[in-house]
């Protein structure tokens, strides 16, 4: 029982941890630029649509004997192109997501050492180097830090809300701002993402499976409930001062705050990426180590040092093309996986083609328009 205890929490923390990272920080910003409410219907519109997708994608994992990454199953179900398609989507989106923390925590620790963004790009270095050492740990460093990291953050969020729930201003909450409507798709999605991070849970769940649908659930619930409290918190209490990275509003407790999120996600990804090249490509650990920890390092200081692109709009790219072209692959994928996985799966989801179409639809849209706005 203590085991199963253990798996539970140690899949739960995997989750939380790959989901709450560098989105949470760009959350109030694009909540405040549309508006409290229409904000928070956003949040909850796609936290349901990536519960259900999680869940498809923990059913397709059930029905599939042997260890793989996304590109793995992507293969298995939809042949050749599907799995070119995933690996695009899975290392573009890490990639984006490693170099947005990169980003986000140089300029926190800048920010907190030096009281301002000066020095982001040596911090962001260091930090980078850093987490080359825990990645090429594996699995086993995943575990350990990923169950303190959650807890700091599940802790200091309960400080933000006792702290400054006094100071919200109702006037902070209301408006609507149509012309922001589309801005806040990519950094959302992207701040629910967590794909990557369900293969490694059902390596921490070794032959104990029947936790995946339990985990996959609340790990997502309790993701969704994180980001709508932290943007009612900072927007009530900023308004329209709310910063791109939201923690600076709130002192520097906080901005640790911003980083442990950041760490653990980093950790999560960066340890499903170096899988995905030792699984899925075939590639010997140094290899697969030097693509994960240090080619993202690279294009940090690419990126850092031309400026090209800002924090959130790093997060809103990745989110929506990577994030609704993984998103659209599981989508075709579970109807392949009921067919023809060679596993009884501990839990079965309903599908149609309907559903199916319909948010196929949602997350192409996202991606056109993405790929527009970028192109302008």
């Amino acid at each position: 029982m203590e085991t199963k205890t253990k798996q539970f929490f140690a899949g739960l923390a995997i989750l939380i941890g790959t989901a709450i990272g560098a989105g949470v920080l760009g959350i109030p910003y694009v909540v405040v630029k549309i508006g409290f409410l229409a904000g928070l219907i956003y949040i909850l519109f796609l936290g349901l649509i990536i519960i259900l997708v999680n869940l498809y994608l923990g059913e397709i994992i059930l029905r599939t004997k042997g260890k793989h990454q996304l590109s793995g199953y992507a293969e298995k179900y939809l042949g050749k192109k599907g799995k070119l398609f995933m690996n695009f989507a899975f290392i573009f989106g890490i990639y984006s997501a490693i170099v947005a923390y990169t980003f986000g925590i140089g300029e926190s620790f800048s920010f907190l050492f030096f009281k301002d963004a000066s020095q982001s790009i040596l911090m962001g270095l260091v930090f980078a180097i850093f987490m080359s050492i825990l990645i090429w740990g594996g699995l086993k460093q995943l575990k350990r830090f990923e169950k303190w990291g959650v807890e700091v953050i599940l802790i200091l969020l309960g400080l933000i809300i006792f702290l400054f729930i006094k100071k919200i201003s109702f006037d902070n909450l209301i408006g609507f701002y149509p012309n922001y409507l589309f801005l806040p798709f990519g950094v959302i999605l992207f701040a629910l993402l967590s794909f990557s991070s369900i293969p490694e849970i059902n390596f921490v769940l070794k032959k104990d499976k029947k936790q995946m649908k339990k985990i996959l659930f609340f790990g997502t619930l309790i993701s969704i409930i994180f980001y709508v409290l932290f943007a009612f918190v900072v927007v009530g209490f900023k308004g329209i001062e709310t910063p791109e990275i939201a923690t600076f509003a709130l002192g520097p407790i906080f901005v640790v705050l911003g980083i442990f999120a950041m760490f653990t996600s980093y950790l999560a990804l960066g340890n499903a990426l170096k899988d995905h090249f030792k699984y899925d490509s075939n590639y010997k650990k140094t290899k697969a180590w030097f693509l994960t920890a240090i080619i993202p390092i690279f294009i940090f200081l690419f990126v850092k040092i031309f400026k090209y692109f800002s924090f959130t709009k790093i997060l809103s790219i990745g989110g929506v093309v990577s994030g609704g072209l993984t998103a659209v692959l599981i989508l075709l994928m579970i109807r392949k996986s009921k067919e023809k996985g060679n596993r009884k799966p501990e839990y079965s989801i309903p599908v149609s083609w309907f559903v199916i179409g319909l948010l196929t639809l949602i997350f192409i849209l996202g991606v056109l328009r993405e790929v527009f706005v970028a192109l302008n």
